[in-house]
């Protein structure tokens, strides 16, 4: 059974994500990446492109292209996924958002920096 199906994971998506995560998907099979870590790639930076299409932070319209992705929406999204998820699949999806916007700064050369580039990570507890 096939795990990825990139049609259901940009359906509903602006262009703009959406052909950036095709191509990234295509960076990825290229690079010989699991299936499993490119869904979970995809899935996540699908996640912040829907949070940031229905809403940006503190009210503001919500980012049509990952180009224009600012640090305060990277950051409101983290909180978001930490109150509606765990802090450890927050912890997740800042790793993959990382991935996705090296590609697009540094291979693809979109971006000059990345929006991840003073976020930190979330903490999660420790269990004993």
């Amino acid at each position: 059974m096939q795990l990825l199906n990139l049609d259901k994971i940009t359906l509903g998506m602006p262009g703009a994500w959406a052909g950036f995560l095709r191509d990234w998907d295509r960076t990825l099979r290229a690079g010989n990446y699991p299936e499993t870590t490119r869904y979970n790639y995809l899935l996540a930076v699908a996640q912040l492109a829907r949070y940031l299409g229905d809403r940006g932070p503190g009210g503001e319209e919500g980012t049509q292209d990952p180009v224009n992705v600012t640090k305060p929406q990277i950051e409101a999204f983290q909180a978001w996924m930490i109150s509606s998820r765990s802090a450890s699949t927050a912890v997740n999806k800042h790793k993959a958002m990382q991935q996705f916007f090296k590609w697009l700064a540094v291979d693809e050369g979109e971006i000059d920096r990345s929006p991840m580039e003073h976020v930190k990570q979330p903490r999660t507890s420790q269990k004993l």
